[in-house]
């Protein structure tokens, strides 16, 4: 592909994000459910005519890079001091129980104890890239039960490098060894200090010092240096760097150029790099597996709507959540997408675990989950 192609592959996308976006919009469904649409019409799935090569991809990563740095931005600082124990405890049920009931599902259809466990191990990756788009669309990000849903993807994110930990070290050796979970607790720990300790004077003095430098939107080109530093350094600690970025959101809201900063990253995001990732869940969706999808694929995926669901529900409510506010956060955590979810397979795969016919089978259940996010959280937040 040509430069060139690129060029028109993505003034393609941009095309179909708003087209399509405006559409569901005024049928009353989030934007994202139609950028999602024309995302599969123009990938692989019907049309084909998006061979969405390495350069369009990173616009995507950096798409949803840039859209858990404004989710950052746009949080509610004084109640996400409050939400850290009910993230906690939702988190951990929202892993416990899709664990469980993948686990057995897997072991009831007659795969070996192994592909169980790796199956469960699946199901509590969670990836609210596609989450946080609809809730700052729906205007609930800012809500206890938006922040709540946010802050348990955090923890989610480091429970589930734990449990594939834990899953490696019994194909590999048979057993965990105590210093392998040790080692992630500290990076993980380590990570969150320095950048709420280091990061928090760092960040203010970066962006304070920014504005002497007399050239456009210098402040703006520091906070996104700022967010691709963070989401780096996640990434070297084991962290996803969606995690980092949010992060790195959460340290620039508390500056004095928070507002500017939000002001000019949501022009930027939302004109190319937000809309590239949103229609790209639709064209890696290849929504042409379900065709070929055996019974226990779609056992699964309705596993892990459930088990998400039942699982950070019933954690809403031992925070002591009202009814409405744990289904919102049961449906607002389990949204599955591509990167966070299927790296678990693809390791597998790769490790041996899996073989291609097993490794169809999260796959299948990714494109079940995505597609169905929008309804539901459409459906969920509009009981209240």
């Amino acid at each position: 592909m040509t430069i060139m192609d690129v060029f028109l592959e993505l003034a393609l996308i941009l095309i179909v994000a708003k087209l399509f976006g405006y559409i569901t919009a005024r049928l009353g469904f989030p934007a994202a459910l139609g950028q999602l649409i024309g995302g599969i019409l123009i990938g692989p799935s019907i049309l084909g005519i998006v061979s969405y090569d390495e350069g369009v991809r990173l616009l995507a990563q950096l798409g949803v890079v840039m859209l858990l740095f404004l989710a950052g931005l746009e949080t509610d600082i004084e109640e996400f001091k409050h939400v850290g124990i009910p993230a906690f405890i939702v988190a951990s049920m929202g892993v416990l129980v899709p664990f469980i009931l993948g686990y057995l599902g897997a072991l009831a259809w007659g795969y070996p104890h192994v592909q169980a466990l790796f199956l469960g191990g699946v199901l509590t990756a969670t990836s609210v890239g596609l989450t946080t788009s609809i809730l700052m669309e729906m205007k609930k990000l800012r809500t206890r039960v938006g922040t709540t849903i946010l802050a348990a993807a955090v923890v989610d994110d480091v429970l589930g490098i734990i449990v594939l930990t834990i899953l490696v070290g019994i194909n590999t050796r048979g057993s965990v060894y105590m210093k392998d979970l040790l080692i992630i607790l500290g990076e993980v720990a380590v990570y969150f200090l320095l950048g709420l300790l280091i990061g928090t004077p760092a960040v203010k003095e970066a962006l304070k010092a920014s504005e002497k430098i007399t050239l456009p939107e210098t402040v703006t080109a520091m906070a996104i240096a700022i967010m691709l530093i963070f989401a780096y350094l996640a990434e070297q600690f084991q962290i996803a760097g969606i995690t980092g970025a949010y992060l790195a959101g959460i340290l620039v809201a508390t500056t004095e150029e928070a507002r500017k900063v939000t002001d000019k990253t949501v022009t930027i995001g939302y004109s190319l790099f937000i809309p590239v990732f949103l229609v790209s869940i639709g064209i890696e969706s290849d929504v042409r597996i379900l065709t070929t999808a055996g019974t226990f694929a779609l056992v699964y995926a309705l596993l892990a709507i459930i088990g998400k669901i039942i699982g950070c529900g019933l954690g809403a409510v031992f925070s002591k959540f009202r009814p409405v506010e744990a289904l919102q956060i049961g449906v607002g955590g389990w949204s599955q997408g591509w990167k966070l979810p299927l790296s678990w397979p693809t390791l597998h795969l790769k490790r041996g675990v899996f073989d291609r016919g097993v490794f169809a089978i999260p796959v299948t259940m990714v494109v079940i989950t995505t597609i169905v996010t929008p309804f539901l959280l459409k459906w969920a937040f509009s009981r209240e």
